[in-house]
């Protein structure tokens, strides 16, 4: 088949994240890929298609998504997305017939590139539904529910699903959420397709070389986060939350990232001056990759306001990795749950501090089951996670 995927999130050649890695899983088993994705024009390109690593990339100019970008340019570049794309693909896949359209949320605002090639080629489309859009924004403050931003978002939102032919969602809460909250969705069209990797072995770093590079004494458990540090991770409560494990030998925290909230982070940082913490503004992939390994446990944060369930792809870094996890969450989401069923993590709701502190109390004193956790995380994710399952769930529609 004629596949064509559009997303804002495609890596660049080298890098791989939840997308390139099922691209690549359709492509080996014999399909024509077609991606078109954005090039933010802070990246000072034009559009331009070029063949990668076998698939035809066209990475269309769009205006700024991502990044330091003020709400209202970031509003503007996601409503002009539908139109560039239609443009772009027509004019550089010109003559290409599509068989199946994948995407991708966010943006919400690929209704129109959608519905347009779905009908001009006769195709199936299938919805990647990896974020729910306008509610989380209202959830987290950034927008009024009700309001004229509001509503159009929603209504862009609800047209998106209505030209999807399937939709799959990242866990059973999901699809829940989107059911009751769409009553006008067929039940049948809406499932579980988890994010997914192609996993890969690797060794773990020299732990004594490690800590030697980062000053982290060896006899404490090390912990870390890595990601965005903006508002759907509630900085705040990650504050509170060092704040109370300040200056205690047997732990170490690494919170490694950019985002709008980082400059609270810096803040703690230079005003407590806590001595098993470490805070990086962000880092080279291959440095981050490293850095990853040689810690002990991963972290995850949501707000707590969240009403839409979450379910964060950096999870399978860690699992990969064989790194247990520790999630604080909304009490919405199903990501803790999934961790404490699979037994390679612990959870606690993101506006309790406490909790998280003995937790990290518990992982400190019982450092021996680490590993056990950690093998439950790796299997876990070769059990569930993998491109190999999401090419079968999305393709048993179509064969």
């Amino acid at each position: 088949m004629n596949i064509l995927f559009m997303t804002i999130a495609y890596p660049k050649i080298g890098e791989h994240n939840i997308y390139s890695d099922l691209m690549q899983e359709f492509e080996r088993n014999g399909h024509q890929i077609y991606i078109a994705c954005s090039n933010e024009k802070s990246n000072g390109q034009q559009t331009v298609v070029n063949e990668e690593e076998g698939k035809n990339v066209l990475r269309i100019r769009t205006g700024n998504l991502t990044g330091d970008v003020t709400l209202i340019e970031k509003g503007l570049a996601t409503i002009s997305l539908e139109g560039a794309f239609i443009k772009a693909i027509k004019t550089y896949f010109q003559g290409i017939k599509f068989d199946l359209i994948i995407y991708s949320t966010p943006p919400i605002t690929f209704a129109r590139a959608v519905a347009y090639f779905k009908k001009r080629d006769n195709a199936k489309t299938y919805l990647l539904l990896k974020d729910i859009f306008p509610q989380n924004a209202v959830d987290i403050g950034l927008m009024k529910a009700n309001s004229m931003f509001h509503r159009y978002f929603r209504s862009k939102e609800k047209k998106l699903y209505s030209h999807s032919d399937y939709i799959g969602c990242m866990s059973q809460a999901n699809v829940n959420f989107i059911l009751k909250h769409n009553p006008d969705i067929p039940p049948d069209s809406v499932e579980v397709c988890p994010n997914s990797i192609l996993p890969i072995e690797s060794d773990r770093c020299d732990k004594l070389s490690f800590r030697a590079k980062y000053k982290i004494p060896d006899n404490c458990t090390t912990f870390i986060y890595g990601g965005n540090l903006g508002k759907p991770q509630g900085i705040d409560f990650v504050v509170e939350c060092l704040h109370n494990n300040m200056n205690l030998y047997d732990r170490f925290f690494i919170i490694c990232g950019k985002g709008a909230e980082y400059h609270k982070l810096e803040k703690f940082y230079k005003e407590r001056k806590p001595n098993n913490m470490l805070l990086i503004n962000g880092l080279p992939k291959k440095d981050y990759d490293e850095l990853v390994t040689g810690c002990d446990v991963g972290l995850i944060f949501l707000d707590h306001r969240f009403s839409i369930p979450n379910f964060p792809s950096r999870l399978l870094s860690y699992m990969e990795y064989a790194m247990p996890v520790v999630a604080c969450t909304d009490a919405n989401t199903d990501i803790g749950q999934v961790i404490c069923d699979g037994e390679f993590g612990w959870c606690c709701k993101s506006n309790d501090s406490a909790s998280f502190k003995a937790i990290i109390d518990s992982i400190c004193s019982s450092r021996d089951e680490l590993s056990v956790y950690g093998d439950n995380a790796r299997n876990n994710l070769e059990e569930n996670y993998t491109v190999s399952k999401s090419y079968e769930i999305i393709m048993r529609h179509f064969n």
